[in-house]
């Protein structure tokens, strides 16, 4: 409790004297006297006099300020000091002082991201650890274990890499460079556009149905199949192949295929039993063995069996999926009549119709059904206490725990300091740029006033980042400074903006904005400040 009551504090500390320091550096730079900086609001709980200037620190660390001769307008100053106060600077330089603390906000994350890159980076590599069944990848012969080394002759070296290429890059072929067993060679893909919508902005990219984490081998099993004439069932995981260890799905491609077809395969399964001790019923692991000759294909195929993906693991209460009747175990077979493999292409296509109607085939207990169905809101709440009601259907695949999922591989990119930089520079702007359409969004009604957050979400946050190390607390810290800035730019009265608009304003008319005029305006800003915060601990309180 202390710990995060520390980050907390560290990281309101570290944002205040940035935006206070900006204002302080500038003001002194300006020839302004600066009677006192301080960091927090409220009693003094240590400061220290230095020259002209008072520095503290205050009780309360929700903010700070920057005290200056002659801030106010009724403010006497005595002669031989009336030229060094706020007011009395010309249009310009108010405007620089003004300016200066939000631009520090600004500035600053571009200092902190250059520590966050710099150095060697642990990231996920371009390894293929598991292939959607119908996506474009499996129509390519892409298969886990593969290695993507460039995409349209655009070097990748992490995952990351690899999905920015396919930006924009969909709907038409796209070699695809990738190693296996030691050779490379070049696939066509054909990626299918993907939209990915938040209450920022869209991107559109290329989706091959590819995925860096390998996938334990776990089989969906069809009725009347020969895994399911030799013994084998939905949703159970192979352990070894003739007595080889098979730690994912690569390792069973590569295990099968150097079983002749026709010759037997001597499997051993994890499955999970069902069983009841008095009034609790529930499922226990157990290993079974399971014999059948190879059959024709690769990985799950070979064993007769499919791809578990579009197997339904659990049915979300209250959604629509529950409505219509779909239960755990059940396959999806087709969407609007066009037959389907894989959970990924299912989502593919429900994120394009959205609210449209869909017609839909599954196959359960009680055989195949088709029904004619639309996706609706459903309630959700994340673990910030946070709710939205997208548009889902209601289904989820089978998933696995952390502890059953095999090491993801990882590659080390050591940036130098240009290259850090240089990163630090590029995301600082485009995190600006999200900063403004969430505040476009919330005025237009786009984006709900319940993502509003306070001082609350942010220790929430704070701790939370904390405990994730120290990258991501920095990572936080800069992302908060940079909402500052954008904020403090808003010409809301007794923000920054408003004076910075204020300036302007006398710079271009020759005259100041009347000083009735600007007394309402801090009256009506003060009182719309007021119902933010009211609303943000508000939220803070629901959540």
């Amino acid at each position: 409790m202390l710990q995060n009551l520390g980050f907390f504090i560290l990281l309101l500390g570290v944002l205040v004297t940035v935006h206070e320091l900006g204002h302080f550096l500038v003001a002194k730079a300006c020839g302004v006297k600066v009677l006192k900086f301080s960091i927090g609001f409220g009693p003094k709980i240590i400061g220290f006099t230095k020259g002209e200037t008072e520095y503290q620190v205050a009780l309360l660390p929700l903010g700070g300020f920057v005290k200056m001769a002659g801030d106010l307008p009724h403010e006497e100053l005595p002669p031989e000091e009336a030229a060094r106060g706020f007011l009395a600077q010309p249009p310009w330089k108010r405007g620089l002082i003004v300016l200066a603390g939000p631009a520090f906000n600004l500035l600053f994350p571009i200092f902190v991201y250059f520590f966050v890159f710099l150095g060697p980076q642990e990231t996920l590599s371009t390894r293929v650890g598991m292939v959607s069944p119908d996506m474009a990848a499996a129509a390519a012969g892409i298969r886990p274990g593969d290695r993507i080394v460039a995409v349209e002759g655009e070097p990748v070296r992490t995952f990351d890499d690899m999905r920015d290429a396919f930006v924009g890059r969909f709907e038409r072929p796209v070699p695809i460079t990738l190693e296996r067993d030691g050779q490379e060679r070049v696939v066509q893909v054909t990626p299918e556009r993907s939209s990915e919508v938040s209450p920022v902005d869209t991107v559109e990219r290329g989706m091959i149905g590819v995925s860096p984490y390998p996938q334990p081998p776990v089989v969906g099993v069809l009725a009347d199949s020969a895994a399911a004439n030799a013994g084998l069932k939905s949703f159970d995981r192979v352990l070894s192949v003739n007595g080889v260890h098979v730690q994912d799905e690569a390792a069973l491609y590569r295990e099968v295929g150097k079983v002749p077809e026709g010759s037997p395969l001597a499997l051993k399964v994890a499955r999970l039993a069902p069983m009841t001790v008095g009034v609790v019923s529930g499922r226990m692991p157990e290993v079974v063995d399971v014999s059948l000759p190879r059959q024709a294909g690769e990985g799950p195929a070979a064993l007769g069996a499919e791809s578990v993906d579009l197997y339904v693991a659990s049915v979300a209460s209250g959604s629509v999926a529950e409505g219509a009747g779909l239960q755990p175990g059940d396959r999806i077979v087709a969407i609007n009549g066009t037959p389907l493999k894989s959970f990924n292409k299912l989502m593919t296509v429900l994120n394009g119709l959205q609210a449209q109607p869909f017609t839909l085939t599954w196959r359960g207990a009680q055989g195949e059904r088709t029904e004619k169905l639309a996706q609706a809101p459903l309630k959700t709440r994340d673990d910030y206490g946070q709710t939205s009601a997208p548009l889902v259907f209601g289904v989820r695949p089978w998933s696995f725990s952390s502890a059953d999922l095999p090491p993801v591989e990882k590659v080390t990119i050591d940036l130098g300091p240009v290259a850090a930089f240089k990163e630090a520079a590029l995301i600082v702007p485009k995190i600006v740029g999200q900063m403004v359409q969430v505040l476009g969004g919330l005025v237009i009604g786009k984006v709900s006033p319940s993502t509003i957050g306070g001082p609350i979400m942010m220790y929430q946050l704070a701790a939370k980042s904390a405990e994730q190390g120290m990258d991501s607390f920095l990572n936080l810290m800069a992302i908060i400074s940079i909402n500052l800035g954008v904020m403090n730019l808003l010409p809301i009265p007794v923000l920054d903006g408003f004076h910075l608009l204020s300036a302007a304003w006398e710079g271009i008319r020759r005259r100041p904005i009347p000083v009735r005029v600007r007394e309402v305006a801090n009256m009506v800003g003060l009182a719309l400040l007021i119902l933010l915060m009211l609303l943000a601990v508000t939220n803070d309180v629901t959540r």
